[in-house]
């Protein structure tokens, strides 16, 4: 089945980037710095901005015990981000996307900060926008990220494929009104019956532009 849109917004941790063990090692440090239960951490802050989480698992803490985590926090995920290499597939796709003049951006619950090394590291091409953190007042799960990323692009959200691997992600993107795809997500993930597709790599999709200029995705056997 051939998917139409116009364009393209991408997670970046776990979607793009495999990045994931260096979040989770800075966060389970984080937990046993407070106190907190390292699977209940880890179960939590996955596609969540990281303010969201530290104020989650620190509720009476003051701004600037708040401001304090985070930079602890964001210094440790930047330390290890040269240990981040791309995703199977994802080099390629946004080498196609770029070669067709098709619009894409990414859209990550990181700062800048995190995200730009991260993205180095892995050889990523450079998108045509970025949402990070940074300009954003609601996180994911809400809609806000996606719907600024399709803002960005000019173009509206239900014209634009969202491609996430984390249940924030996914939620983000659905309630935006994009065209989730799903990459690698876990059994029992919710509203997977929403889904415009879910897929276990980014190498089985092939996009295609005609001459009119009209854009398809299509699921390859993988």
């Amino acid at each position: 089945m051939a998917l139409t849109a116009k364009g393209f917004l991408f997670d970046l941790d776990g979607t793009l980037a495999d990045s994931l063990h260096v979040v989770e090692r800075a966060w389970l440090a984080f937990a046993r710095r407070i106190g907190a239960d390292e699977e209940d951490v880890k179960q939590f802050i996955h596609g969540k901005p990281a303010v969201e989480s530290i104020r989650h698992f620190l509720p009476d803490a003051d701004n600037a015990e708040i401001a304090a985590q985070l930079a602890w926090v964001t210094e440790m995920e930047i330390r290890e981000s040269g240990e981040v290499t791309d995703l199977p597939g994802a080099k390629a796709l946004l080498l196609r996307l770029q070669s067709l003049g098709i619009p894409w951006a990414i859209v990550t619950s990181g700062t800048v900060a995190i995200a730009r090394p991260r993205h180095t590291a892995a050889g990523l091409a450079e998108p045509d926008a970025w949402v990070t953190a940074d300009n954003i007042t609601r996180g994911k799960p809400h809609p806000e990220p996606y719907l600024l990323g399709a803002e960005k692009l000019g173009l509206a959200p239900q014209d634009c494929f969202v491609f996430e691997d984390a249940t924030a992600g996914l939620l983000s993107g659905l309630d935006a009104g994009c065209k989730v795809i799903a990459v690698h997500v876990p059994p029992g993930t919710p509203r997977t019956d929403e889904l415009a597709l879910r897929v276990n790599s980014l190498t089985q999709l092939q996009v295609d532009k005609a001459a009119d200029g009209s854009v398809t995705l299509t699921c390859l056997p993988g």
